[in-house]
């Protein structure tokens, strides 16, 4: 193997091993984490032990005192519970059935048809306005948004839920404040308000959900605490697992201001020990799951900091725990949850503005211009919560806001999201033409002189010195720059990652139908057909779109090889290219297997568009005269 072919695989290699880190969750150097677990959360939250259950039997209140309650409106279900005046669910109604945004994917389907029981909303019996009582909730038809309690066959609680990790709970150092019982004082239709007691603190919270002030997917709380709040918290609740591109990357933000600029930081995952910053007034903390979330924007002033915990998967299992159990297909462990928390404070009503809902792009940016306030200079600026971050953030992000807005707008002309990145994937190789032209024509060049180098090589064979000085020397004379076939791939990888992103992690896609059947979600692998017990790696679905990618890139490697069919006449290089291109087509169908259906459309439409692209330039180079170099005898 010659040095360029080594570099070549080198290159390759960091190259794959950067994509994968870059979609990694990586740590925040700015978030400081703090042990002290006397100021922080409950023990019984630090995961010190974390495999135990939260309350034991005799510390939770009887399930027949706690009541649920619903508010609903075209956007969200909120089920509200007297446990901590808090929300139990919010579960967001599927696309067609009103004016969510939110689509069916398999999942859902899945839950639907093997455990019904899990597929209610609300989950348990709940009044609505009026005091009227529903013994249970609609089948199918909503996203649970937060994770909710798992029910065996029967309707019996398998794993309940704590009412700590409600949403909008306040917690504190005695475990007993989550668990206190609130009184349910008003309820209209678009207002709920809840009392709570607890020696010489009282607090009462109300639930707003205005006509249009707040937009989609808000509603709006103000708490009053009278009496001690020091040690107190506001949870923002933990909000199911999501696949984004086949793994779980929930992601944590928060917005502060410094000087006259709004910065956003992504808070370091924790893992055993809470994670606690005490210097910053947060503007608003963001939970997000990688395509859904909750985001609590505190209105007026309230104490200084943050939390954020993770939850053993065990203790509180994702709703994915409902696929396939029996081969445990998504175990519990492997999915642990997360939530955020902000200090409260006394004497004073505290109102807060709450997004729970999809983090689509162009949601929240009409959202951040509907609340803008051009009197104070002021804008939430939700739309950065849902931003790219990774090591290579810098480079990808406004190249992926500009694919974005073609995808957009492709999709107003199509209505159809892979239309668009079909349409995208040609736009994109039209720009990139020119540079794609450098690079066939450097290697088609190289190809010609393939016979030459290797009489030089096999001329100079005892001085390998000699050879390359000569080998340089009819690259010179030729006008052919070995290393220009790669400065067009190394000018494309902005776009390249860009694309990466967006199609992998766009809400857009989520649940975005191409072929009924086949390519029923766009933000997920393609699945042609299913079996029973998983395989390794592989999993029980069987993807073809990959191997279609895969069988692409080796016909076009082969085409820029023009390798002869008779193996006796392969130069060196021929024969290392020809393993090379075999083992890259194997390498991206390995590691695109997984990846969702849109990116591998992608890449495959790239291809083809590249073997015509190649094919087109080859006929016109047949065309062109050839220089004649003729080598130097000494």
């Amino acid at each position: 193997m010659d040095k360029r072919t080594l570099l070549f695989m080198i290159c390759i290699s960091l190259a794959f091993y950067g994509i994968q880190a870059w979609f990694s969750p990586q740590p925040s150097p700015k978030v400081q984490q703090v042990a002290e677990e006397q100021k922080l959360l409950p023990k019984e939250d630090t995961l010190t032990a974390a495999k135990k259950e939260i309350f034991s039997k005799d510390e939770t209140p009887d399930s027949s005192e706690e009541k649920f309650y619903v508010l609903e409106n075209d956007y969200q279900q909120l089920v509200f519970s007297t446990m901590g005046g808090s929300l139990a669910e919010i579960n967001l109604p599927m696309k067609g059935s009103s004016n969510s945004i939110v689509k069916e994917i398999d999942i859902d389907r899945q839950i639907l048809k093997n455990s019904p029981q899990n597929a209610r909303f609300p989950l348990h019996a709940y009044y609505t306005v009026g005091n009227e009582l529903h013994q249970e909730g609609q089948l199918g038809g909503y996203y649970p948004l937060l994770r909710r309690s798992i029910l065996n066959s029967d309707g019996t609680t398998k794993n309940s839920v704590a009412p700590q990790y409600y949403a909008l709970n306040i917690v504190g150092s005695d475990p007993q404040t989550a668990n206190m019982n609130y009184r349910m004082t008003k309820f209209e239709p678009n207002l709920i308000q809840f009392e709570g007691k607890s020696g010489q603190r009282k607090i009462v919270k109300t639930y707003t959900i205005p006509q249009k002030a707040s937009g989609p997917y808000c509603f709006n709380l103000e708490i009053k605490i009278d009496g001690e709040a020091k040690g107190l918290w506001l949870s923002s609740g933990v909000p199911d697992a999501e696949l984004v591109g086949g793994s779980y990357t929930p992601l944590l933000k928060y917005q502060v201001t410094r000087g006259k600029n709004q910065e956003v930081e992504t808070i370091d995952l924790p893992k055993k020990a809470p994670v606690q910053v005490t210097s910053v007034a947060t503007n608003w903390i963001s939970n997000c799951n990688g395509f859904l979330g909750v985001i609590v924007d505190p209105l007026d002033e309230i104490g200084q900091g943050y939390q954020a915990v993770q939850i053993d998967g065990v203790s509180l299992p994702t709703r994915l725990s409902l696929v396939d159990p029996s081969h445990s297909l998504y175990p519990p462990a492997n999915y642990p949850g997360y939530a955020t928390y902000l200090p409260m404070k006394s004497g004073v009503p505290m109102n807060f503005r709450v997004f729970a809902g999809p983090f689509d792009d162009k949601l929240l940016t009409q959202l951040d211009a509907a609340l803008e306030d051009p009197n104070q200079n002021t804008n939430p600026d939700y739309e950065s919560a849902q931003g790219i971050s990774g090591w290579f953030s810098f480079i990808s992000e406004p190249f992926a806001k500009f694919l974005l807005i073609l995808m957009q707008f492709f999709y107003a002309i199509t209505h159809s999201w892979a239309a668009s990145i079909i349409l995208l994937t040609i736009a994109l190789r039209a720009m990139m033409y020119p540079l794609n032209a450098w690079s066939i024509r450097s290697s088609m060049k190289m190809q010609e002189l393939s016979p030459k180098v290797k009489a030089v090589q096999e001329k100079y064979k005892k001085d390998p010195k000699k050879a390359q000085m000569e080998v340089m020397n009819l690259y010179r004379e030729s006008g052919v720059n070995p290393m220009m076939g790669c400065l067009p791939v190394v000018l494309q990888m902005p776009f390249l990652i860009g694309m990466f992103y967006l199609l992998k992690s766009s809400f857009q896609l989520r649940g975005a139908v191409f072929i009924p059947g086949w390519i029923d979600d766009l933000a997920a692998p393609d699945v042609l057909f299913t079996w029973s017990q998983p395989i390794w790696f592989i999993g029980n679905e069987f993807h073809l779109l990959p191997i279609l990618m895969g069988l692409s890139m080796y016909l076009q490697q082969r085409m820029t090889a023009k390798i002869p069919k008779d193996t006796k006449q392969l130069s060196d290089s021929q024969k290392q290219q020809k393993v090379m291109g075999t083992m890259m087509s194997v390498l991206f169908t390995v590691m695109f297997y997984n990846f969702p259906s849109g990116l591998n459309l992608y890449f495959m439409f790239s291809t083809l568009l590249g073997i015509l692209q190649q094919w087109w330039m080859m006929k016109r180079m047949e065309k062109e005269p050839k220089k004649n170099i003729v080598m130097k005898k000494k």
